[in-house]
């Protein structure tokens, strides 16, 4: 009996899918387009593809994210908090909280020892201290997102405006008054930084914390993150697909119950 299961995370930015069998078989990354539904089929399609293996090789497919319900090929569908506890959990299980900073929403998320969910904060209903606002800024400053991973110390120009609309316009005039792209660019990872502090400090986190979404691989945000809140922040190479693996390992357990159950 197949012990593969797949975890497809279909959220407002990117679709990202993971194969699983005890280990990480595979993983991708697309952007969700137009049709969320379409993408993560596309995904799971294409691991499937690389991997040489059939919809029926799989013991179950979990689904996840704000896309999770109109996800055909879907035997399960779990909440993105769950789900991303459990990946968490997978990568790093010293992890004693979460923080995740995806294309249009961030949660923190304080585990249990065991990989529970203790307490959790979402924050969907504004851009500011999201991938979004990030990739906004990357396109009025006209550089490329990797540009910020590899932004050094300096002056920091800090950005008032609490809203990413707002932000923006603010950060038209100062560029014309003058300040330095670099400046403003700590000053909207300074800002991303606040508003996550903040999240984390209601959810008591405490350390080490998984950096997991998008966001997690720019260095100078995650060095920001631990002086301001004094925690260790660590992240993996699978951090931005943390979502679609724990859906895959939720799933492993599902199968591995009913499997006991059968036998």
């Amino acid at each position: 009996m197949t012990t593969i299961t797949a975890g497809v995370d279909i959220g407002s930015t990117g679709v990202k899918a993971v194969l699983f069998d005890g280990s990480i078989l595979a993983r991708s990354v697309l952007p969700t387009g137009w049709s969320p539904a379409e993408t993560g089929e596309r995904a799971l399609a294409d691991l499937l593809l690389e991997r040489g293996l059939r919809r029926t090789d799989l013991a179950r497919v979990t689904a996840t994210g704000y896309g999770r319900k109109i996800f055909r090929e879907a035997d399960d569908i779990i909440t993105e908090i769950t789900c991303h506890a459990a990946g968490a959990f997978f990568l790093e299980p010293e992890a004693r909280s979460v923080l995740d900073l995806g294309g249009q929403d961030s949660k923190a998320i304080a585990l249990g020892g065991d990989g529970s969910v203790v307490d959790f904060l979402m924050n969907d209903k504004c851009a500011a201290g999201t991938g979004r606002f990030l990739t906004m800024t990357a396109n009025l400053l006209e550089v490329d997102l990797r540009w910020f991973d590899a932004l050094g110390e300096g002056e920091t120009h800090l950005i008032s405006s609490m809203c990413a609309v707002f932000a923006e316009s603010e950060m038209v005039g100062l560029l014309a008054s003058g300040v330095a792209k670099e400046a403003l660019a700590r000053g909207v990872l300074d800002s991303i930084t606040s508003r996550s502090a903040g999240m984390l400090q209601r959810v008591a986190a405490r350390g080490p914390v998984l950096f997991t979404g998008g966001l997690a691989r720019c260095a100078p945000l995650r060095r920001m993150l631990e002086r301001k809140t004094g925690l260790e922040f660590r992240s993996s190479e699978h951090s931005q697909t943390a979502g679609a693996l724990g859906a895959a390992v939720l799933g492993a357990m599902k199968a591995r119950v009913r499997r006991a159950i059968v036998v």
